[in-house]
């Protein structure tokens, strides 16, 4: 076999070499490690053969199918299907309905997440109770600045994502396949165990999609929310209307990514679309949960100075100035390590434009020390939480209020 066509599970053993990788998670782990450090048991990074997922894939939610469809209009647009006769398919065609992008499988065919399957005309879900990584992180590393300030996070992610990120820094989880990591089945209600062990307050879905695992996700909310545990969302929004709808029905507070303010950037770098993510935030605003909205800065593809004012315009605009806006500096990595860090006066340029637009919490993201990381009254201009890194340095809020003028603070303070 050439190295050019090495199985992902292979590769990662020969590169690694028993040493741990940095991303979104904490850690990566390496070979030898990762049992520890995910506390799940198992081997390492051995795979799992797909017959023995299947066996334990229960049917997902959100899909037809040609067995069940009525006519073709729900599966093709009119444009595709007129002056078409006639037509039979060789088997049972699966419409998936999680995302926007909507997947067309054929019998044994994977969306692109690579987390559902089409599998005798019913679409599974190969990573129900596979989590691949846990760990415990402050909330503010998600992040969330609004929510709980110094509190600690349970979070957890299986593999999978609808979007291809060149810049994704959870590669090797989002990007993976379920079959890729061999993990001990863990119900809903082990989840909420070990949170409420770790004695964290919230379970975070997050480092890489988490609407992959929507059903999943909705179980464990569900009996957290039983056990005095709150849930929150980090996701890139590219989720349909009628799943994130029943996500806004489990959550307390949205993270969501806004990538980029241009179709274009959407469509070449993540290729994705950036209609459905505008259209989630303002679903979850509509909602009422908590909701933050982070940029990553990408130098030369998403940093210029109309794009951020547009994007800035259209969040005070459509959810108002008081949802938070963290500007976060882009570091090489995956697909874009010919690119260099975001230069910090970038990130500046940015905050300066939302403020200027009306926006009143805005932040100057992984570049730990910055004063662009503090939160300040939007009235009187007082410091009210400074932060070092993913820590609080010191929180002056009273009552969710701002010390020195009375001003209310919009968040979750307790």
């Amino acid at each position: 076999m050439s190295p050019n066509h090495l199985p992902r599970r292979r590769f990662l053993q020969a590169s690694l070499g028993g040493c741990t990788l940095a991303a979104g998670a904490g850690l990566v782990p390496g070979l030898g490690v990762l049992e520890r450090a995910l506390g799940l048991g198992g081997a390492a990074l051995a795979a799992e053969p797909l017959e023995s997922l299947l066996r334990q894939a229960p049917v997902a939610r959100y899909w037809t199918s040609t067995a069940t469809a009525a006519t073709c209009e729900v599966c093709h647009s009119p444009g595709e299907i007129a002056g078409l006769g006639a037509y039979e398919h060789g088997g049972v065609m699966v419409r998936c309905e999680l995302c926007a992008r909507r997947c067309l499988l054929e019998p044994g065919e994977r969306g692109l997440c690579r987390a559902r399957i089409n599998v005798d005309g019913q679409l599974r879900s190969l990573v129900y109770g596979r989590p691949i990584t846990t760990h415990v992180d402050p909330i503010e590393k998600k992040p969330f600045y609004h929510y709980l300030p110094g509190s600690q996070a349970f979070s957890l992610a299986t593999s999978g994502c609808p979007l291809r990120c060149r810049f994704c820094q959870n590669w090797e989880i989002s990007q993976a396949d379920p079959e890729d990591y061999q993990v001990a089945s863990t119900p809903p209600e082990s989840v909420v165990r070990a949170a409420r062990a770790s004695q964290a307050p919230v379970i975070a879905y997050t480092y890489n999609e988490p609407t992959v695992f929507l059903e999943y996700l909705a179980d464990i909310a569900r009996a957290g929310r039983e056990a005095g545990i709150r849930s929150v969302l980090i996701s890139c929004g590219y989720a349909s209307e009628a799943a994130m709808g029943e996500l806004c029905d489990v959550l307390d507070a949205v993270k969501i990514d806004l990538k980029g303010f241009s179709e274009d950037f959407y469509r070449q770098t993540c290729r994705a679309e950036l209609a459905p993510v505008l259209a989630s935030i303002k679903l979850v605003h509509r909602r009422g949960l908590h909701l933050e909205l982070v940029n990553l800065v990408v130098p030369g593809l998403n940093d210029s100075e109309d794009m951020q004012r547009a994007l800035s315009r259209w969040v005070v605009g459509e959810v108002g100035p008081d949802v938070p806006l963290h500007f976060t500096r882009f570091h090489p990595d995956y697909q874009m390590n010919n690119l260099p860090p975001t230069p910090v006066q970038t990130l500046e340029r940015a905050r300066a434009i939302a403020l200027d637009e009306g926006v009143h919490y805005a932040y100057v993201g992984n570049v730990p020390g910055h004063p662009g990381d503090d939160t300040y009254c939007p009235k009187c201009g007082v410091t009210l939480i400074q932060r070092q890194g993913f820590f609080i340095a010191a929180n002056h809020l009273q009552d969710g209020r701002c010390p020195a003028c009375g001003e209310a603070i919009a968040g979750v303070w307790a």
